[in-house]
C-alpha cells in the first residue's frame, strides 16, 4: 500500500469518525440512564441540603464506594437510578429523614482495543463512541487487519462471547474490541 493511499485512509477515518461523532450522541442518547457501574467509574454522588455528604468519588476495586457517614456502598453491577437508591436506603433510618440523592457518572471506565490497530490498548471512553470512533482513536487499521470482521466482547455479557460488530456498533465502558488478523 502506498504512502498516499495510507494517508487518503487515514484522512477518510478521520472525516468518519468526525461525521458519526455529530450524529451518535442524538442515536445513543441516554446511554447513562441505563448505564451500569463498574470498578474504576468516577462518579458525583449530590445529596441534596447536605454538602458534606456530597462529592466526587470512584468505584474501587471491590466494587464498592465509600461515602461520608455511611461508608461502604456497592455499586457495581448497579444503575445509577438502583444505587441512588441504595445511598437513600443507607441515609434514611439513621441519619436524614427525606434524603434526595443524584448520581452522575464524571468519567466513564476505559474500553480496550486489541489486535490488528496500530496503538492498540486502553482509551477513555466518551457517550455515544461506536466502533469506527475506537478505531479511529487507535491509530486506525494495520495493513494485516481483517476489517470487515470486527469483534466485540460486551463488559455486561458474563459469558464474555464475541459478537460481530460494524463500523456503527455502539461501543460501551469496558468493552474489548478485537481486531482479527487476515490471512494471504
Amino acid at each position: 500500500m502506498s504512502i498516499l493511499s495510507r494517508r487518503f485512509i487515514t484522512l477518510f477515518l478521520f472525516v468518519l469518525t468526525v461525521h458519526l461523532g455529530v450524529w451518535a450522541p442524538s442515536v445513543l442518547a441516554g446511554v447513562a440512564e441505563g448505564y451500569i457501574l463498574g470498578v474504576g467509574d468516577r462518579i458525583r454522588v449530590t445529596v441534596f441540603g447536605h454538602e458534606d455528604l456530597s462529592g466526587e468519588f470512584e468505584v474501587d476495586g471491590a466494587g464498592r464506594v465509600s461515602l461520608p457517614l455511611i461508608r461502604d456502598v456497592d455499586a457495581e453491577g448497579l444503575t445509577l437510578r438502583k444505587f441512588e437508591q441504595g445511598i437513600v436506603d443507607k441515609l434514611k433510618p439513621d441519619f436524614l429523614i427525606n434524603p434526595k440523592v443524584s448520581v452522575d457518572v464524571l468519567n466513564y471506565r476505559p474500553f480496550y482495543i486489541i489486535g490488528e490497530v496500530k496503538k492498540p490498548g486502553s482509551y477513555a471512553y466518551v457517550n455515544g463512541m461506536t466502533i469506527v470512533n475506537a478505531i479511529a482513536l487507535a491509530g486506525g487499521y494495520t495493513y494485516r487487519a481483517k476489517e470487515n470482521n470486527v469483534l466485540i466482547i460486551r463488559a455486561d455479557d458474563k459469558s464474555r462471547e464475541k459478537e460481530s460488530a460494524d463500523h456503527d456498533t455502539p461501543v460501551l465502558p469496558g468493552d474489548v474490541i478485537e481486531v482479527p488478523e487476515r490471512y494471504f
